[in-house]
C-alpha cells in the first residue's frame, strides 16, 4: 500500500467538519491529521503538521481561508491547498487562485469526485469544481495557445513533472519547459498553480481531459 495522503481539515462549521472528518478517515489512502475551526489555528496546525493537502473554507473565523493560502503560499510549504467552500463567486474563485490554491470544490461536490481533487492536488495537479468551471467565464481565445502547449498544460495539470511530459511527448525537458515558459505569458500567469487554473478557466484543458487521462494513469 503506498504512503496516505496527510489531509488538514479547517471548516468553522462543527457539523460539515465532523463529516468530512468522517468521509476522509473511510477512505484508505487518506490520513486527516489535524482538524480546525478556524483560520489562526489551522494555521498553527500546517505548521506544525505539514500536511500534503489543506481542506480549506472560505469564510472562517480570525483568518480566512483565502488569507490562509496566501500564508501557506508565502512560507514555501510543501502543502498543496484545496478550497471547500458554498461560495461560488467569480471573485472568491480568482482569489484562491491569486492566493496559491490548487483546486476550488464546491460543498456540493460527490463524495468520489472530492476524492479524486483531493488526490489530483496531491500529485501535484490542479483541480477546479466544473459547477465553478461553468460558472466562470471564457474570454481568452484559445486559438493563440498552439496544440503542442495545449499537450503539455495537459500533462503539466495532471501533476506530471517536466522529464515525464518530455518522455510522453517525445520531446526535450528543455522544449517542455519553452512551452510552459509560453503559455505563462499568454494566459499573464504568476506562477505554475496559476497557470493551470486558468487553463482550465479558459478551456485550454477541461476537467473531461484531466479525469479520463488520469484515470488512465491509474489503471
Amino acid at each position: 500500500m503506498t504512503d496516505k495522503i496527510t489531509i488538514v481539515l479547517a471548516d468553522d462549521h462543527p457539523l460539515t467538519r465532523e463529516g468530512m472528518k468522517a468521509f476522509l478517515t473511510a477512505i484508505d489512502d487518506f490520513s486527516v491529521v489535524g482538524e480546525y475551526a478556524d483560520g489562526e489555528e489551522a494555521w498553527e496546525g500546517i505548521q506544525a503538521l505539514r500536511p500534503q493537502v489543506a481542506l480549506l473554507d472560505i469564510r472562517m473565523p480570525k483568518l480566512d481561508g483565502v488569507s490562509l493560502a496566501r500564508k501557506i503560499q508565502a512560507a514555501k510549504f510543501n502543502v498543496k491547498t484545496l478550497m471547500l467552500t458554498s461560495y461560488d463567486a467569480q471573485q472568491y474563485v480568482i482569489a484562491s487562485l491569486r492566493a496559491g490554491a490548487s483546486g476550488y470544490v464546491l460543498k456540493t461536490i460527490a463524495p468520489d469526485s472530492l476524492a479524486h481533487a483531493i488526490r489530483t492536488v496531491a500529485k501535484g495537479g490542479v483541480y477546479l469544481d466544473s459547477e465553478v468551471s461553468s460558472m466562470v467565464n471564457k474570454n481568452f481565445p484559445p486559438e493563440s495557445v498552439s496544440t503542442r502547449e495545449r499537450e503539455v498544460m495537459t500533462l503539466a495539470a495532471q501533476g506530471l513533472s517536466g522529464k515525464e511530459i518530455a518522455d510522453r511527448l517525445y520531446i526535450s525537458e528543455r522544449t517542455v519547459q519553452t512551452h510552459l515558459a509560453s503559455i505563462y505569458d499568454k494566459l499573464g500567469a504568476k506562477n505554475k498553480t496559476e497557470a493551470m487554473l486558468l487553463a482550465i478557466k479558459y478551456g485550454i484543458v477541461t476537467l473531461d481531459e484531466l479525469m479520463a487521462n488520469n484515470s488512465e494513469n491509474a489503471e
